[in-house]
């Protein structure tokens, strides 16, 4: 059976890696399933691309064996862009969700609902040792909501709505909400790159 590593160590994230190559015979292991402890990738780039092949890259190098990893946030039309690769610690350290959701709703104040488009981005890096490291991108649109709403999902969840969609993400049941994520939208591309594998 082929292997892949996902570079990471939330345990949401890597469930929805391994259904997704389980269903192409493929086995994926996230780092909380290997026996060596791997230290972490300082996220160092300037864009999601460059961040999610550092994670891969390294990582792929140390156990010679194809890795995925990702890197993914939020963008905020109105506020440039922000909170964008700052998406996890965008009210400082350490991370906190309550705190960057307060820092986002504060920002957007006086924004009305129409100006208030945004959207969840997920870059994939797909680096196998000997080759050229491959890149993914998904995306899922939708707005910010004036309030937070829903107990379901992490981060931004409480605050986005997806266009179509009249609840936020964490009002969304969790397989509703992983069928329609960036995440989802850029696993999807990895079909074709798979076969490569």
């Amino acid at each position: 059976m082929k292997h892949i590593i996902i570079a990471t160590k939330n345990q949401g994230k890597a469930k929805e890696f391994k259904e997704f190559f389980a269903e192409k015979s493929i086995e994926a292991l996230s780092l909380l399933d290997l026996d060596q402890a791997i230290p972490d990738v300082e996220e160092t780039g300037s864009t999601f691309e460059e961040n999610a092949a550092l994670k891969a890259e390294q990582i792929a190098a140390l156990l010679n064996i194809p890795v995925l990893a990702d890197d993914s946030g939020l963008i905020i039309d109105a506020l440039g862009g922000r909170p964008g690769l700052f998406s996890a610690r965008y009210a400082g350290e350490p991370k906190d969700d309550k705190a960057n959701i307060n820092k986002v709703l504060a920002e957007l104040e006086d924004v009305p609902v129409v100006k208030r488009t945004a959207r969840f981005i997920c870059v994939l890096a797909i680096a196998v040792p000997g080759r050229e490291t491959t890149f993914r991108t998904g995306y899922c649109e939708g707005r910010i909501t004036d309030s937070e709403k829903g107990e379901n999902g992490f981060g931004y969840d409480p605050i986005f709505i997806a266009d179509g969609y009249g609840v936020t993400m964490a009002e969304l049941d969790p397989q509703e909400k992983n069928r329609i994520s960036h995440r989802r939208n850029a696993i999807i591309q990895l079909e074709k790159w798979i076969h490569t594998l």
